[in-house]
């Protein structure tokens, strides 16, 4: 998941699609819904576009951009509000909701997502599940979180950048719960000589690691498996601690309507379509897992989602907590790396 100037964003991804039939009930009468995303699901979403088309005749627009991008694109238009829904990972779903920019809803299914899983005001929920994980090029096999401070790896590593990619933000999370809040700092500091750099989209990392321009990088487990299996070229692991154990956490992709959405009522369509049963069932496509939990994922998709988290625990942010202290957290990361 994963800085592009703003004016360009538009331009990222435009997945629009022709009305044929259908009514509209947008505010303005016209048959569009307008959706910020993370970047990570665009094969799946033009897949889903496709089928609310047919069932509904509703264009939808997708604008795309690394997960801090997209939430700050729309608080910066919060007084011309442009998009209709909001798709991101957290903590920026979270601070999007805190800041007033999401309204709430009620989609139909979403009292089948977790209570940790969704807003208890109705302002976002999960659509689908993902985990933080790690890449590694097969020329290289590093194991623990130690292994990826040896001097091998200079100049040939790279992780997202905290505050920017929700990966990233990741990144400094599992290093907090790991080694805690100063050790994290610590470990980063000296990871540092070994960083390439910042880099504010998680999957760009992905095809660098896959041609050895870098060696290691983190990622996420749905974009990660879907990636090697349209054209390989690096593996999924999760860095071990001292005592050998290795663990991860959700990374939901959140769904919530935009404030003042200017086609409020076709992407509240669009939000009952994707919290579907039908569609959350078709979340293992993207290597992904549902987020209602009366949907279980089956096939070889998901056998590899299965057989990538084997063995590693899964433990359970509490996102306001994150989002509380955030910002110090991120003033303290830039302080530890020099930025």
């Amino acid at each position: 998941m994963k800085k592009l100037a703003a004016a360009a964003l538009a331009g990222l991804l435009a997945l629009t699609l022709a009305a044929c039939g259908g009514t509209a009930g947008g505010a303005s009468g016209d048959q569009t819904v307008i959706l910020y995303t993370v970047d990570g699901l665009e094969d799946w979403y033009a897949q889903r576009i496709e089928e609310f088309k047919a069932k509904t005749g509703i264009t939808v627009q997708a604008v795309t951009a690394g997960s801090g991008e997209v939430a700050s694109r729309v608080e910066k238009e919060k007084a011309n509000t442009q998009a209709d829904i909001l798709i991101t990972l957290p903590p920026f779903i979270q601070r999007a909701a805190s800041q007033g920019l999401l309204a709430a809803t009620a989609p139909s299914g979403a009292d089948q997502v977790p209570a940790g899983q969704k807003d208890g005001q109705g302002r976002y929920f999960a659509i689908m599940n993902n985990y933080l994980s790690f890449i590694r090029n097969p020329q290289v096999s590093p194991r623990t979180w130690d292994d990826l401070l040896a001097p091998a790896f200079k100049g040939k590593l790279q992780y997202s950048t905290p505050g920017e990619a929700g990966d990233g933000t990741a990144v400094l999370l599992q290093l907090q719960h790991v080694l805690g809040e100063q050790g994290a700092l610590e470990y980063l500091t000296k990871l540092e000589a070994n960083n390439v750099g910042p880099s504010s989209s998680t999957g760009k990392l992905q095809p660098k690691v896959a041609k050895a321009e870098i060696l290691v990088a983190n990622g996420d487990v749905q974009m990660n498996l879907a990636s090697i299996e349209k054209s390989g070229g690096f593996e999924v692991f999760f860095p071990a601690d001292s005592h050998g154990k290795r663990s991860t956490f959700a990374l939901p992709y959140y769904a919530g309507l935009v404030t003042n959405a200017p086609h409020a009522e076709n992407a509240k369509k669009f939000l009952d379509f994707l919290l579907s049963p039908e569609v959350q069932g078709k979340a293992v496509d993207a290597f992904g897992a549902p987020a209602r939990t009366d949907v279980t994922p089956s096939g070889p998709r998901a056998d590899k989602v299965k057989a990538a988290l084997d063995g590693v625990e899964i433990w359970q942010p509490d996102w306001d907590a994150v989002l509380a202290k955030l910002d110090a957290d991120l003033a303290a990361y830039k302080k530890a790396v020099g930025r």
